[in-house]
């Protein structure tokens, strides 16, 4: 197999690319699980639910293309929730899962966040060897969590 050097350029959240934010979730949170109201709402408005609270999306271009986005949601004024990472089918396995995790860890720490914490699903194999990758540890589930699909927590000391 070929290995590709893609150029891969990470920008932060543009409207212009609000439809990619939920196109590229929508596909795999339905593929695999079903839409719960708590990823509507995240998705369709994510100005709102994101953005304005004082998180961020971030956005992997490849070439002229959204290869991937993940989004930092604010928990609290020390702690952001790591939400919404997906990455296009069409550009897995070159590195744009590494490098929105960089560009989350990055801003987490130049913003003074504490934690990052995230909840996924076991089956999201490749998500949970990313997160583990980057140092991620597993905690204890959120009773709270507004994910059915939720059944693994974990979380990223900063300082």
């Amino acid at each position: 197999m070929m290995e590709i050097e893609a150029d891969i350029s990470i920008v932060e959240f543009d409207a212009a690319y609000a439809k990619d934010f939920a196109d590229l979730n929508y596909e795999w949170i339905a593929k695999g699980y079903g839409i719960e109201d708590h990823d509507r709402e995240i998705l369709d408005a994510p100005l709102e639910y994101v953005i304005r609270p004082g998180g961020q999306i971030f956005f992997a271009i490849v070439g002229e293309s959204v290869g991937g986005t993940v989004a930092l949601i604010p928990i609290d004024s020390e702690n952001f929730e790591l939400a919404k990472m997906a990455v296009s089918p069409d550009f897995r396995g070159l590195g744009v899962g590494d490098r929105l995790m960089s560009a989350c860890i990055e801003y987490s720490t130049r913003n003074g966040m504490r934690k990052i914490i995230l909840e996924s699903n076991t089956k999201q194999v490749a998500a949970i060897n990313l997160y583990r990758k980057f140092n991620f540890k597993e905690t204890s589930l959120d009773p709270n969590s507004p994910y059915q699909r939720a059944n693994i927590r974990m979380e990223l000391v900063l300082a």
